[in-house]
């Protein structure tokens, strides 16, 4: 399905029927990704996944620069037109801080916030290992060099090889394809300005953190501060997994989003 939003077409796709959860995705994916989860996330839920701008079946910005604030302002929108209320959101890496922006700027739209794996803020390191993807980004085989295997803990990297490999060939299609390329440097530098430290205190929903044991891109130390910060939030630590929590450990991944969406009892213990 599209959205229309100012000059740009939004694509999204909606399944199921009851609380709805929102799906913001991490900068490489898109609403294909989710996938493996659609059943499960499903079930009892309106699930509705999509893609930003930029990201998948959506407008690419050609030409323009931009911050994540785009991307708040077309959530906003989207979900006002939509009349979603009761609404979860869910964000990782890159979509959790979208989620961020969008709750601290519309605390309104958000009734409980999942943030996976994700910053309040890009710090000076983590815009240098965006450079590098930036600079490698032409070149398909470093560009996955750069950018995959830093995903996964090395444990599963190591022990999936073979499914590694084949994703490897699948990327490199992708990879050489110089619309997606352009899109991901755009989407990259629009994190650079990211710094919600400080109105983190002004999340008053309800709030699940995860981080990893092995995130290299988002070390849990930024889970800890964004979850200290929220008053209403919880953490938790999962050991032995890397940046992409849901394709190492699904079913733990799958049993995190729908406990928190759905546990009617979560106001009375937090």
């Amino acid at each position: 399905m599209d959205f229309s939003y100012k000059d740009y077409t939004i694509y999204y796709e909606s399944y199921g029927s009851g609380k709805p959860l929102l799906i913001l995705n991490g900068i490489m994916m898109s609403c294909l990704s989710w996938k493996p989860f659609i059943d499960a996330f499903s079930t009892n839920n309106t699930l509705i996944l999509i893609d930003l701008l930029d990201q998948g079946k959506s407008s690419k910005l050609d030409g323009l620069v931009y911050n994540q604030d785009i991307q708040v302002e077309m959530l906003a929108s989207f979900i006002k037109t939509l009349k979603l209320s009761d609404l979860a959101v869910f964000g990782i890496s890159y979509g959790g801080e979208v989620a961020i922006k969008l709750t601290t700027a519309y605390p309104e739209l958000v009734e409980r916030l999942m943030l996976f794996n994700t910053t309040a803020h890009t710090s000076e390191w983590l815009q240098e290992i965006g450079r590098a993807w930036n600079k490698a980004a032409h070149d398909p085989e470093a560009y996955y060099s750069t950018t995959i295997p830093v995903i996964y803990s090395q444990k599963f990297y190591e022990q999936h090889i073979e499914w590694m490999n084949n994703r490897k060939a699948v990327l490199h299609q992708v990879f050489s394809n110089p619309v997606f390329i352009n899109a991901m440097i755009r989407l990259t530098d629009s994190a650079n300005d990211l710094d919600e430290r400080a109105k983190l205190k002004n999340i008053i929903c309800p709030t699940l953190v995860v981080g990893c044991e092995q995130d290299i891109i988002t070390p849990f130390a930024n889970q800890q501060f964004i979850a200290k910060e929220i008053k209403k939030a919880q953490l938790v630590y999962v050991p032995d997994s890397g940046h992409a929590l849901m394709y190492e450990k699904p079913i733990l991944f799958s049993s995190l989003v729908m406990g928190f969406t759905n546990n009617t009892k979560l106001e009375d213990v937090i």
